[in-house]
């Protein structure tokens, strides 16, 4: 069977839709993977031919409530479960470790969330570059004062959607073959100038040590002290939005305030020295990639690059500081961070937070559930709603289901102002420590909104 371009370019863009994701799938013949697609079939043959046919499932968008009911409506549902959290009334216990352990989540999780399958995970990388070459087309088509906006809008959120996948690689929830994930973590993320193997390895140090006010290694808290050293103009920008969401490209180069190293130094203290090769590599593909984009700016000139490219390239350090930042801050009743013995792997995993995006949770990859993708980050990303359902029984009130959103998540908006606003720092002593706000920065922004 032959697909023309123009229908299999319309599918992909289907795909994208969450109305169409649930009952959307699409076939593609054998006979249309030719000499140019012969690559994929390089890649895992094993795990793919049955048969006559390739399905290609890009199914995984969010599908409705997770089954959960509200947080304070729990009580009761799980009779077996109450059981098991005796004492803490299914209430959230910061004071105290999990009623339940990291095992009894694990095993609530059925065997197939479990299952990585590369074609599928190569069907979004697919779907996601088609996507974004063609914005880039139809922009460069229309050319006009009302398309560009819109493109950079949507471009944006591609990039963004590609660093997911490319996160997917890091984590080794892509496939099961190392060489893969590495491969196309390289082309996604040197595409957006991220260091693929400098990022992974930092990465992995957050979600060992998340919620360890010591050792985590993104969003981290100031400490008391270390806030008070911070001269007025610096507290400002670290807390007046949007500042705070253009600071990733800062974290590549410099790290955490009161960390050192850079993701692209392969002797940065982030990296073990068996791990320099690998930064090595990855600090020369993004080099090439900027080196392109240097070149490109030289044919054409700077500004369509930066409009086509880098503007693009900012909607996405934007989506990434945003997203980061709410799945480990903004909740209504604030979460702890922990020190020494009091903190592990599943209570600092417990403390983030699952978010709703709206339209996009399937566009860039469900990235909104987030709490169990901290506890087992080796999931696919397609099947974590149906393993956050499966484990919320056993989590009770230590899972807060996320606010539903609209199409566009505006609610995320105060959520996010909230925060900036009341979350400046943390004590210096204490195993168990909450964020604390500055009256004075706090006053100062109330002073500046009415002025």
């Amino acid at each position: 069977m032959f697909v023309s371009p123009f229908r299999f370019i319309l599918c992909m863009w289907l795909t994208t839709c969450p109305a169409f994701n649930d009952a959307f799938s699409v076939y593609l013949s054998v006979s249309f993977l030719d000499s140019h697609y012969f690559a994929f079939l390089l890649l895992n043959v094993n795990n793919c031919w049955q048969g006559g046919s390739i399905q290609f499932c890009w199914g995984g968008g969010r599908m409705g409530s997770l089954g959960v009911s509200d947080e304070y409506d729990l009580k009761g549902a799980f009779p077996e479960e109450e059981k098991k959290v005796k004492g803490v009334e299914m209430e959230f216990d910061p004071s105290s470790a999990p009623p339940f352990r990291i095992a009894e989540i694990r095993a609530a999780i059925p065997p197939h969330c479990w299952v990585k399958n590369p074609w599928r995970s190569l069907s979004y990388v697919l779907r996601d570059f088609l996507v974004v070459a063609s914005l880039m087309a139809l922009v460069l088509y229309l050319d006009s004062w009302v398309a560009w906006p819109l493109y950079w809008a949507a471009q944006g959120t591609m990039f963004w959607a590609i660093f997911v996948l490319g996160h997917d690689c890091g984590h080794g929830s892509f496939s099961d073959s190392a060489l893969l994930n590495s491969v196309v973590g390289h082309i996604l993320h040197s595409f957006i100038l991220v260091p693929y193997h400098g990022w992974r390895i930092s990465h992995r140090t957050h979600h060992q040590n998340h919620g360890n006010v010591e050792r985590d290694e993104s969003w981290v808290p100031l400490t008391e002290s270390m806030y008070k050293k911070l001269d007025d103009s610096t507290k400002f920008f670290r807390f007046k939005i949007p500042f705070p969401l253009l600071a990733y490209p800062i974290y590549l180069i410099w790290r955490s305030p009161g960390k050192k190293g850079s993701h692209f130094s392969p002797y940065s203290d982030l990296f073990q020295p068996e791990e320099r090769m690998s930064i090595t590599i990855s600090t020369l593909c993004w080099s090439l990639m900027a080196s392109f984009l240097l070149y490109i700016s030289t044919v054409v000139g700077p500004l369509p690059v930066f409009k086509l490219y880098g503007i693009p390239l900012l909607i996405f350090v934007m989506w990434l500081d945003l997203v980061t930042y709410l799945h480990h801050h903004g909740y209504d009743k604030r979460l702890p961070w922990y020190r020494g013995k009091e903190w592990s792997y599943l209570r600092g995993g417990l403390t983030t937070i699952d978010r709703d995006y709206g339209i996009f949770n399937n566009i860039h990859h469900d990235i909104g559930t987030h709490v169990i993708h901290h506890l087992f980050p080796q999931i696919p990303h397609y099947h974590l709603i149906e393993a956050t359902k499966a484990a919320s029984p056993v989590l009770g009130k230590y899972y807060r289901e996320p606010k539903k959103s609209g199409p566009i998540p505006f609610h995320l908006v105060p959520i996010l102002v909230k925060s900036m606003s009341e979350d400046h720092y943390v004590s210096d002593e204490g195993e168990i420590v909450f964020y604390q706000t500055d009256p004075q920065l706090s006053s100062k922004k109330k002073q500046q909104k009415a002025a």
